[in-house]
């Protein structure tokens, strides 16, 4: 595949990013992006905020990559920080890829309306906030993964009508 796309993935972690607990979620999501990108950025940093907004920041502005997967601080714990960090950097959010993740998982646990994992651009990247447990961040990626390569496609300024080909 000619042009892949570039991914991120950022795991957020205080026992992770001291080793003393191995990342599962980021070595999963990277298998799952294998069909559609090149993960050229990993790394696993501690639930901080401006940490967070430090390593979002350089992979979108400096690197310039097509979308990130940020797992992990999704949650209602003091130090679950990742949805202010991303919301701090966006452009805007993309509501609707939250909510579907969201709709998905209550079908499986009640605990997921608790969830305040965010979707949204900076630039023309898309930065998708994903739970930490390996198990949660397949299935809210696996909701999102069939469109992912039309909405960086419109990120990269496609102009092709979205209904194209579609049932409406």
């Amino acid at each position: 595949m000619e042009d892949r796309y570039r991914a991120g993935i950022l795991t957020l972690s205080d026992k992770g990013s001291c080793g003393e607990r191995e990342d599962e979620s980021g070595p999963l999501l990277a298998e799952m992006v294998a069909e559609i990108a090149t993960v050229s950025r990993y790394q696993v940093i501690a639930d901080d905020r401006e940490k967070i907004i430090l390593v979002l920041k350089n992979w979108v502005d400096d690197l310039h990559l097509d979308f990130i997967l940020t797992t992990g601080g999704t949650g209602l714990s003091p130090r679950d920080v990742t949805p202010q960090a991303t919301e701090a950097i966006l452009d805007y959010q993309v509501s609707g890829m939250a909510e579907a993740m969201r709709a998905a998982s209550l079908t499986k646990t009640p605990r997921a309306m608790l969830s305040r994992a965010l979707v949204g651009v900076r630039q023309q990247t898309l930065i998708i906030n994903l739970p930490g447990s390996p198990r949660a961040a397949r299935e809210n990626f696996e909701v999102l993964l069939p469109v992912i390569p039309h909405a960086l496609a419109k990120l990269k300024g496609d102009s092709a009508d979205c209904a194209v080909g579609e049932d409406l």
